[in-house]
């Protein structure tokens, strides 16, 4: 499984997202710039200029039309997939950690940082369809965790139903939006949580943390329902979907730290976990630092990985993949 190497960024990758058919891939990093790709031979299509400041996090909607992205310049922006033009810049106090189309792409939330005495909120904004025509600045919802410890990543549940959120004190939250009321909270992990993925239908999702485990919750109930448990602090996870039940692991010890332990310390891999029985199967090198984010093809023919090195490692599966067999 060679991957192709995507070398684009001069500054770490921050996420990478995959569009509904896959056949693109977008990057985002803290050289202010956002990358378009063809996922298939890794052909840069363009870049998307604008932000100021480290961008943290992106989303395309499911026709392929409008990018979104939010920065520590205070800013998410809204853009034209085809021609790169902005077409709409929403201001925010702080920086924007983290931004997801809706299911229907009527609607982005996005998450913002708690800083300089301003509180940490998710914002949903309402989103126009028509290239053309006017965005609104007026936001839908405003959600503040109030005296609680601030949202560090959201997701969308299936048919909008909630919005369920990560926290830094490792609790996740479920919003009912529409009442801007809190449903129910539960200590999820131990640590900071570092990502959240939705699964292919929303129902249920994973989460990873610095605690060294990436959990899947149940959408509805937020029961826990699966644990895999790794060696080293983790930045990103996903599920994959059809072929094979595996999650994906990505993550690894801080630079740091690494020069004060051996050499393979770092444990810059992506870990191959089967997603029932939660033991680990494999592991895939290459990255020269801490795995940051992972996004898994929409097909389940692949998956990518963008690191602290500046790299994007995309990877096609081998025909073998889809023929792997575990013995239970």
């Amino acid at each position: 499984m060679r991957p192709i190497l995507l070398q684009g960024h001069t500054r770490s990758l921050t996420q990478i997202k995959y569009n509904k058919e896959g056949d693109l891939l977008f990057s985002v990093s803290k050289d202010k710039v956002a990358n378009v790709w063809y996922s298939h031979n890794g052909e840069r299509l363009g870049t998307y200029n604008g932000h100021v400041g480290s961008v943290w996090t992106v989303d395309v909607n499911s026709t392929t039309t409008l990018l979104v992205t939010g920065s520590a310049d205070n800013t998410a922006k809204l853009w034209d997939v085809q021609t790169g033009k902005c077409l709409k810049t929403w201001e925010f106090k702080t920086a924007v950690k983290r931004v997801e189309f809706s299911e229907d792409d009527t609607m982005v939330l996005c998450v913002t940082e708690q800083r300089m005495g301003f509180a940490g909120s998710i914002t949903v904004l309402p989103v126009n369809q028509d290239i053309n025509g006017q965005q609104s600045d007026e936001p839908i919802v405003q959600i503040v965790n109030q005296n609680g410890p601030k949202a560090v990543v959201a997701c969308w549940g299936y048919l909008n139903k909630y919005i369920v959120s990560g926290h830094e004190d490792g609790t996740i939250c479920q919003w009912d939006w529409k009442a801007n009321e809190k449903i129910q909270s539960v200590q999820g992990h131990e640590e900071n949580i570092s990502d959240m993925q939705m699964s292919s239908d929303r129902t249920y999702f994973i989460t990873t943390s610095r605690d060294k485990t990436a959990r899947i919750f149940d959408a509805n109930t937020l029961k826990q329902l699966k644990t895999y448990t790794a060696d080293a602090p983790l930045n990103s996870a996903v599920i994959t979907p059809k072929y094979q039940e595996f999650v994906i692991l990505g993550g690894g010890q801080d630079a740091m730290n690494v020069t004060t332990t051996s050499a393979r310390a770092g444990k810059f891999e992506c870990r191959f976990y089967h997603k029932i029985l939660e033991e680990e199967v494999g592991r895939v090198r290459g990255h020269f630092g801490p795995i940051n984010t992972i996004a898994v093809h929409p097909d389940g023919k692949g998956y990518s990985s963008g690191g602290e090195d500046g790299y994007v490692r995309v990877h096609h599966f081998d025909p073998d993949y889809f023929k792997f067999k575990i013995e239970v």
